[in-house]
């Protein structure tokens, strides 16, 4: 199993995104620092394997900290979760993340540091393994609704590489592959990182998955053909009532999903629900770098002068979502999270 997230002798080993497909380079991290600029500079992401590296981020603070006492560790801790929290706005994973190894080291604060420090490594290992398994389960729940020889559209990478293993969307696409129901995956480019083309493509074609890529302004021609069947995507946040945050362009998709009769699904953990928002105008929507339009690798496309409008993520609102699958199974509408 592709594995992007991993602990291995005292440090944490991340699969450096950036270099995919051309290199399958393993960095290794020893503070919450430079973990912070790993997720920050797109090494690792995905909203639930941002949640698992940021929890071993908080891990590092605990085991490199010099406090004797508990209000030390807790002050160096504090200032982890601070900095890792900074670093992406949208995905609720990385906060929830944050939120339970906050708890883990306020709950055992009359144990000695050192043992918070293992219990907290320990409690950043639970989280990848209650990821990896609930991928599993999600992918059961969503392989049911692949149709015989089903022809599916995905859009950015919500595969292995975003999750501590197996993935959601293509969690439900590997699963569905795995009981041969999957005749074609359609894999868009997903401009203007391409996280489609390098991450999706590759993962498909390192386990034999058939698959065709195609730009993202093809989308439209191959459901007007009748040669999609589904589309499933993942999420970084879904609200209460359903609206669900991804990566920029599944809105378009879901509203042209919905023009051709085609279902249109989310695939996320519950951990990706936030039910403290009710709709997804709450959802704050990560804005990045210009540069990330203004060229790629070695090349400029646009002039340095042009302004940009670069947003990471729109919000899909739940009529266009025909059902949302987690690891407790697939919700139809109307949502209702809490």
């Amino acid at each position: 199993m592709i594995s992007p997230v991993r602990w291995d002798g005292g440090r944490l080993l991340l699969l450096d995104q950036t270099l995919l497909p051309g290199q399958e380079v393993e960095r290794p991290y020893e503070s919450w620092p430079d973990v912070a600029e790993a997720i920050r500079t797109l090494v690792v992401r995905g909203a639930p394997a941002i949640g698992i590296t940021a929890a071993f981020g908080v891990a590092l603070a605990a085991l490199a900290s010099g406090a004797t006492e508990f209000d030390g560790l807790l002050a160096d801790l504090e200032a982890a979760i601070k900095g890792l929290g900074a670093t992406r706005p949208t995905a609720v994973n990385l906060f929830w993340a944050l939120a339970r190894m906050r708890g883990v080291a306020l709950s055992n604060r009359e144990a000695p540091v050192g043992e918070i420090a293992r219990r907290l490594l320990a409690e950043a290992s639970a989280i990848l393994d209650e990821d990896v398994a609930a991928n599993r389960a999600m992918g059961v729940h969503g392989a049911a609704l692949v149709p015989e020889g089903g022809r599916v559209l995905t859009h950015c990478n919500a595969g292995a590489l975003a999750t501590g293993g197996y993935g959601t969307a293509l969690g439900v696409i590997r699963a569905a592959h795995e009981r041969g129901r999957v005749a074609l995956v359609w894999v868009d480019e997903t401009r203007p990182v391409m996280q489609g083309s390098r991450l999706t493509a590759w993962e498909m074609a390192k386990e034999g998955i058939p698959h065709r890529l195609i730009a993202d302004v093809a989308a439209a021609l191959v459901m007007k053909r009748g040669l999609v069947d589904l589309v499933v995507t993942g999420a970084d946040r879904v609200a209460r009532n359903g609206d669900s945050a991804n990566k920029i362009g599944t809105y378009g998709l879901a509203v042209l999903a919905r023009h051709h009769g085609i279902p249109f699904y989310i695939a996320a953990p519950w951990s990706t629900i936030d039910p403290e928002i009710e709709t997804g105008a709450a959802i704050v929507i990560e804005e990045r770098d210009p540069a990330e339009l203004r060229g790629l690798p070695g090349r400029t496309t646009a002039p340095a002068a042009s302004p940009v409008f670069n947003p990471a993520f729109d919000v899909t609102p739940a009529e266009l979502i025909s059902a949302i699958i987690t690891e407790r199974g697939v919700h139809r509408p109307p949502y209702s999270f809490s």
